[in-house]
């Protein structure tokens, strides 16, 4: 996306995963296109890691996919009974304890907790594909910017299992409970068109359009100051799970630590 970034050589490079960073922005790519970016156990471990090496000085990060498909969801290799050599079939995951199973499932979504946190704000840029595991990693970023080709599709109930990458509390919270359990439980497409209708999208653009988009997106949310971003966010990020008058208060709360800061009053 930028090219810059891709001057000053990459911070991670490997299992399908690319990091760039270019001052404020940092760039995270799939760049196996040729599977579509599929997903794997040690793509997840990338990303990861991804989270641990983002400069202090990174305020943004945009994840994008090489190719045809941002993401078309797991390595199919994972649902054969050899599974992906080096990573445990799902007939190794099914004879697991009940805690070593949970614990090898947390382990998988830490690849889709950090997009959130609080002192950055990510961008999904989607086309093509997006199912299962790839829908859930676009639902892991605050954004979503999508070309005019995106296909949206959470494929897991349709394979006898569920969506477990951290995917369902986002979606409910766009698009709301009647609609994400119908998404869910039918498998069925959601185009450009409805993403942006129903709030799961931000902003839909031809395919060409789609990396400028993202960045133009990007410099606006640099144009802020960046303690007031990082303030709003925690505040909308919370707000679902407060009261009315317990957001009123939060306000308060924020508004002042904002305003001691501006008049050089901060602790």
């Amino acid at each position: 996306m930028a090219s810059s970034a891709q001057d000053l050589g990459p911070v991670l490079d490997k299992d399908g995963v690319r990091l760039t960073v270019d001052d404020a922005i940092a760039t995270v790519t799939l760049t196996n296109p040729a599977k579509r970016n599929a997903q794997s156990p040690a793509l997840w471990r990338a990303l990861t890691e991804v989270g641990r090496l983002l400069p202090g000085s990174v305020r943004v990060v945009v994840l994008r996919g090489e190719g045809k498909s941002f993401s078309a969801g797991l390595d199919r290799q994972m649902f054969t009974p050899e599974g992906i050599e080096g990573e445990p079939s799902f007939v190794d995951l099914a004879r697991r304890d009940d805690a070593t199973l949970d614990a090898t499932i947390a382990e998988y979504q830490e690849a889709f907790t950090w997009w959130r946190r609080s002192d950055v704000v990510s961008i999904a840029a989607v086309q093509g594909h997006a199912i299962g595991a790839g829908f859930q990693l676009a639902l892991a970023c605050d954004l979503r910017v999508v070309a005019d080709d995106v296909q949206f599709a959470m494929r897991e109930t349709s394979l006898g299992l569920v969506p477990d990458l951290t995917g369902t509390h986002p979606l409910v919270g766009l698009v709301g409970y009647a609609r994400a359990l119908e998404i869910c439980a039918t498998g069925r497409f959601v185009t450009a068109e409805e993403s942006v209708n129903t709030g799961l999208a931000n902003l839909a653009v031809p395919a060409a359009d789609l990396d400028a988009a993202v960045q133009d997106l990007a410099a606006a949310l640099l144009a802020a100051p960046r303690d007031a971003v990082i303030e709003t966010k925690s505040l909308l990020r919370a707000a679902q799970n407060r009261t009315y008058d317990e957001q009123r208060t939060a306000e308060r709360a924020s508004q002042s630590r904002r305003l001691r800061d501006l008049a050089g009053l901060g602790e």
